[in-house]
């Protein structure tokens, strides 16, 4: 594996339990280990010393930057602008790459073409035997067909300084991987998909995860502001169901409005409508699901909360980013 080409892995975390699992798994993929591994500790106020021990005999090639809570864009960001490989390797620390990924990534890298950008790891998530998966699981699960996700994602260290990085107006990790395949692609490079399989685990989340993950709205403002409308089928992503949450919110708030103007009828109209809306989300959700009175009250409970406060996120982005200048694409 000499012949393959150099990486170094970047690694932002803020200081969760799996980065040792992370890099526990990186020691132990065998045939062609990275150059050097730079986790990028983004916790605002680090509690105590990273498990960097758990990387084992690649211990000392990992060194640690700081960048105090401003994001995974910013955190990658600042991993990659300091290696000198040839080649980044991008993981996200609840990630673990399997015995045989250092092999595999050798012959993508060794296979990639000159105007090869980037080249994506194949996500694996596994689900729960014995019961169908929760809402929330379904939705991890959804990365294994997502393209260029940083979850595992490698890109030629030149096309990452062509395309300018991550933009770092992206605070969350959602959409800053989307945007940069992009833009890379812009930049006149191309984008592939490799043979190295990586293992993503479901992380334990609160029933409430479902309404803090409606933020990503207002980076799909963002996002339609620099890469237009269509930017959905050129980055390969799923619509969602924005539209109709809309709908829904719309026929809710018409139904208050009628029935404080007397409009009893209309108003009944309406409630019916944003009832009927709801109902659909709460069933899709539920249905597919383990069905347990637990997830199905969590299910009905969101599906109320989430229309409206996916529609307010999107209203919030579009007024944040309404200056965020579009980019301009290849002729």
């Amino acid at each position: 594996m000499t012949a393959a080409p150099a990486y170094s892995v970047v690694v932002p975390t803020i200081g969760r339990a799996c980065l040792a699992d992370c890099l526990r798994a990186l020691a132990g993929a065998t045939g062609h280990p990275p150059e050097e591994i730079v986790v990028v500790d983004d916790r605002p106020g680090p509690a105590g010393p990273l498990p960097l021990t758990a990387a084992g005999a690649l211990r000392e090639r990992v060194r640690v930057l700081g960048t105090g809570g401003r994001g995974p864009a910013a955190a990658r960001n600042t991993g990659w602008r300091t290696v000198r490989t040839p080649w980044t390797v991008f993981l996200d620390d609840d990630v673990q790459v399997l015995p045989d990924w250092s092999r595999r990534l050798a012959d993508d890298l060794s296979r990639a073409g000159r105007g090869t950008g980037g080249i994506q790891g194949r996500l694996v998530v596994p689900l729960p035997a014995g019961r169908r998966p929760t809402d929330f699981e379904r939705g991890t699960a959804g990365l294994e067909g997502a393209a260029w996700a940083t979850a595992d994602m490698a890109y030629r260290t030149a096309a990452l300084e062509a395309a300018g990085g991550f933009d770092e107006r992206f605070r969350r990790a959602f959409r800053e991987d989307a945007d940069l395949a992009l833009r890379v692609l812009a930049a006149g490079w191309t984008l592939h998909r490799g043979v190295r399989t990586t293992r993503h685990p479901v992380r334990a989340a609160d029933p409430w995860v479902s309404l803090r993950a409606q933020r990503g709205n207002a980076d799909d403002a963002l996002m339609n502001r620099l890469h237009g409308r269509d930017w959905w089928s050129r980055a390969q992503a799923p619509r969602g169901r924005l539209p109709l949450h809309a709908l829904v919110t719309a026929a809710g708030l018409a139904a208050s409005l009628l029935a404080l103007a007397g409009r009893r009828r209309a108003a009944a109209l309406a409630g019916a409508l944003w009832a009927a809306g709801t109902a659909e989300f709460a069933l899709a959700r539920i249905l597919p699901g383990p069905r347990t009175p637990r997830e199905t009250a969590t299910m009905a409970a969101t599906s109320v909360v989430i229309p409206p406060l996916a529609v307010g996120h999107r209203l919030t982005g579009r007024i944040r980013h309404r200056n965020a200048a579009p980019l301009r694409r290849v002729p």
